[in-house]
Formats: C-alpha cells, sequence, structure tokens
C-alpha cells in the first residue's frame, strides 16, 4: 500500500503561499517577454518518443520518462525541455511565419532522474526564443529580455556570465591547432581551469583564456591580449555589443570557455545568476533547430528555471489576509480588495481570524492587526 499523500521521488505539491507566488511569478515574467513581442506558445506535456527523441541534443531516449499511450499503442515521452517543443512548432505549424519568429513559453518539465545538488525532478521552464537569426543584434535583444524577465519577477541583483561555446573549436581550427581527438581534452581542462593539465596535454597556448575570465572589462582586456592572429576580434566586438545595452541593468561577467550546459551552442552562451540563490536561475544562448526541410535555422533564447526563486519570494512576498466577521457588507469588502487586501469572509460562528492564517481582522469598518 501506497501511504496517503505520498508522491514519486522528485516531484512534490505546491502548498500555500508557494503557490500563489508561482503563479505571480510566472504572470509577470509571461508579460515581460509579451512587451518585447514574442508570442506564447503552449507544447503538450507528452509526445511521441520517437519525434520528441529526433530533436533533442542534450538527452536520448534512456533519459527520458516514456510510457505506452493506450490510445495510439505508441510511446510517448514526457518533455524534459520546452525548447525543443518550441524549435518544432517554428518548423511545423509556424513555418511560413516571416522570420525572425519571436515565441516565449512556459510549464513544466519532467526529469527521468534528479541529481544531489537538485533533487527535484518536476522543474519549472519559462523562456523566449528567437528563431531565424543568431546574430550579435538578437543576442543583446535576447539578454535584455532575460533581464527584463527576472526583472518583473522581483529577482534582485542579477549578474550574467557571458561564454563563447565554439572559442576552442574556432582556435583549434586556426591559430592554435590542436588534433581532433585532442579538442574535447583540452574543453574539459579549460572547463575544470587546469593549467597544469593543459602544460602537460602540450596545449600551452591555451593557458591564457583560464586567466581571461571575471569582470566582463578586465576579461576582455585579457581577452585582447592574446595574439589570435585577429581570429577573437570579432568575437571581442560581439560580446561589447551585447554587453553596451546592458550597463546598470547587471552585472556583467565573463567566463569564455565555460562548457557546463552550453555543449550545443553555437558562438554565444550566457548564465543567469540571482543574488542570494546558488546556482544558475537560468541558461541561453545561441543554436539551431531542424527546419522541416533537412537543414537547420539559426535561432537564439533563453529558459529560466525559477523554482528556487519562487520559495524565496513566497516568504518573502506574502500578501495580508483580512478576516470578514459575519454580517460585513459586500460592497465594504469588495472595495477593500480594490485595495489590495485578501479577505477571507466568516461563513459562520467557527470561522477564527487566526485559525484561518489572517493577519488582520475587519474591526469596526478598520483592518486591524491580528
Amino acid at each position: 500500500m501506497i501511504a496517503p499523500g505520498l508522491l514519486p521521488e522528485g516531484l512534490r505539491d505546491r502548498l500555500p503561499p508557494v503557490a500563489e507566488a508561482a503563479v505571480a511569478l510566472t504572470r509577470a515574467v509571461a508579460d515581460a517577454i509579451a512587451g518585447y513581442g514574442y508570442e506564447r506558445v503552449a507544447p503538450p506535456l507528452a509526445e511521441f518518443e520517437e519525434a520528441l527523441v529526433g530533436r533533442l541534443k542534450a538527452a536520448k531516449a534512456q533519459d527520458l520518462l516514456r510510457f505506452v499511450d493506450p490510445v495510439s499503442q505508441r510511446t510517448l515521452a514526457l518533455r524534459p525541455d520546452i525548447t525543443t517543443q518550441v524549435g518544432r512548432i517554428a518548423a511545423t505549424r509556424m513555418a511560413h511565419r516571416a522570420r525572425p519568429l519571436r515565441l516565449s513559453y512556459g510549464g513544466s518539465v519532467i526529469k527521468l532522474r534528479a541529481t544531489q545538488l537538485n533533487p527535484e525532478r518536476e522543474l519549472t521552464q519559462l523562456g523566449a526564443e528567437l528563431i531565424g537569426r543568431d546574430t550579435v543584434a538578437a543576442a543583446a535583444e535576447i539578454v535584455a529580455v532575460a533581464i527584463a524577465a527576472l526583472d518583473a519577477a522581483g529577482a534582485g541583483p542579477i549578474t550574467v556570465d557571458l561564454t563563447l561555446p565554439d572559442l576552442v573549436d574556432t582556435l583549434a581550427a586556426g591559430p592554435f591547432p590542436l588534433p581532433a581527438e585532442a579538442i574535447d581534452r583540452v574543453k574539459a581542462l579549460l572547463d575544470a581551469k587546469d593549467a597544469g593539465g593543459l602544460a602537460a596535454a602540450g596545449a600551452d597556448a591555451y593557458l591564457p583564456l583560464i586567466h581571461a575570465a571575471g569582470p566582463l572589462d578586465s576579461a576582455l582586456a585579457r581577452l585582447e591580449a592574446i595574439d589570435a592572429g585577429g581570429v577573437l576580434a570579432s568575437r571581442i566586438a560581439a560580446l561589447r555589443a551585447v554587453a553596451a545595452p546592458l550597463a546598470g541593468r547587471a552585472t556583467l561577467t565573463l567566463d569564455p570557455t565555460e562548457r557546463h550546459g552550453f555543449e550545443y551552442q553555437s558562438w554565444f552562451g550566457f548564465s543567469l545568476f540571482v543574488d542570494g540563490l546558488a546556482g544558475e536561475i537560468g541558461r541561453g544562448g545561441s543554436y539551431t533547430i531542424l527546419d522541416g526541410r533537412g537543414g537547420e535555422e539559426p535561432a537564439i533564447g533563453f529558459s529560466l528555471y525559477p523554482d528556487p526563486l519562487i520559495e524565496r519570494l513566497a516568504a518573502a512576498n506574502a500578501r495580508p489576509r483580512l478576516f470578514l466577521p459575519l454580517g460585513t457588507d459586500p460592497a465594504l469588502a469588495a472595495r477593500l480588495r480594490g485595495d489590495g487586501w485578501v479577505t477571507v469572509a466568516a461563513l459562520d460562528e467557527r470561522c477564527d481570524a487566526a485559525a484561518l492564517a489572517c493577519t488582520h481582522a475587519l474591526v469596526d469598518g478598520a483592518p486591524t492587526p491580528v
């Protein structure tokens, strides 16, 4: 027998006030993104496994929670990511729309397994995708939209860490040649900031990249000092163009060889952090989607995973609850709700303000702390 109320590992109920905070945050983020011209789409929670796996770049069939559909007798999979579904919609149902196509989304995603750092298997994912462009202008817009979304959610001070996912591949094919079999090893060593390992691997030319990380201005100066035959010039110019409109809106840092979570990004990527929260709150960058004609289409976007932020906002922004005793004038109650109060009306003499978790009670027509 399963105990009443027991849920599968990694799944949970959201109770008050966290559930209310989740709705408020989702609405605020959606409105902020919509203000930049991004139209909302809502893909289904499950799709045919074969079609979903064919578009996923960071997961395989064995990474998905799957089940057999009793109607079609086909294997379905619960989505681990909404970005892939947005790409499918753009390439099929909205293929006729002019590019750039701006789409936004929000919903739950399901992971097959949790991790020690994140024990939750059901996550909230919110975001936006700009389909048909991955230019510097598109990158600047998508980072600005991500910051606006977090601002609207009341996140507090934000840090944006920029990266160049294809940097090692670009250098290995040009000024700092590497054998094909050594490229992944060098990427891993750079990601670990392992200077000794790079030297031992004969990749001394890549050592300066370890030090080209930190606050954006100083990191870019160190990146500019690397003699790469001009290969880095366009990347540096692009980063400056992306960063320029963000001055004063967020703290900007650079880690040019960061690769965790950016394995399938192209030239540009970024991570989003919020003061007081451990780990990333979101991530974005440039990538490609299958265009439905056997080719690929450029795109750029971001995803937010705001569950830790929801928990914090629920604790900090709980709305005051006003107890209305029996016989309260409905017109007065309506005015109080219009003023921002959450009203809790007594239904009988047994109703008690404190027991119903009210912060205030209406006494002689005025809200009074309980």
